[in-house]
């Protein structure tokens, strides 16, 4: 019998404390799984855990995308936001490959979505986006990534349409914010 995951996520960790202390509180006995299962699943706003899984089946059906599983490291976030000017210009390549990946997805999010781009465009649309004068070196970042494609010959580009990871989200939003604050 094969075992069904769930994922599960709490928007106030010490709302979900207070509300199993308080229901562990109220029980007579040690609770069993069931009771367990109930407990978690109240504590996030279900009426019970069979409301739960009925929600997380019909988002499976749906195909909506769920919560990102992993927490966002914001620490990260902050630290590659750092890499970009108040405009969203990035002003410097950061040395570590992992700040390097969320960045490129910055310069992705700036490339047309469905549009054959020369490589003429694609380097004027990245001179536009950084400030320290290696636009080859993006591109290349890009299509080593596989955000973009390109023909064998380099004379044409197309944004690859996905999804970003639950990071690059977050820097897009920061770097949204940032922007409309300047």
């Amino acid at each position: 019998m094969s075992r069904t995951v769930f994922p599960f996520a709490a928007g106030d960790v010490s709302a979900l404390a207070r509300s199993l202390s308080r229901e562990i509180e109220a029980c007579e006995s040690k609770p069993g799984h069931v009771q367990m299962l109930n407990m978690l699943a109240r504590a996030v706003g279900y009426r019970n855990f069979q409301h739960f899984r009925a929600q997380q089946a019909a988002q499976d059906r749906l195909d909506v995308a769920p919560a990102p599983a992993a927490p966002v490291d914001h620490l990260k976030i902050e630290r590659v936001a750092g890499h970009f000017n108040d405009a969203g210009v990035m002003i410097r390549w950061p040395a570590k490959t992992s700040q390097q990946r969320l960045c490129l997805w910055a310069l992705w999010s700036r490339l047309p979505a469905g549009v054959v781009l020369n490589e003429r465009q694609v380097n004027d649309l990245l001179k536009a986006a950084h400030s320290f004068g290696d636009h080859a070196l993006l591109r290349r970042e890009l299509f080593g990534a596989g955000l973009v494609t390109r023909t064998a010959d380099c004379r044409e580009y197309r944004k690859v349409g996905q999804r970003p990871p639950p990071e690059a989200l977050a820097l897009l939003r920061r770097l949204a914010v940032r922007a409309g604050e300047a």
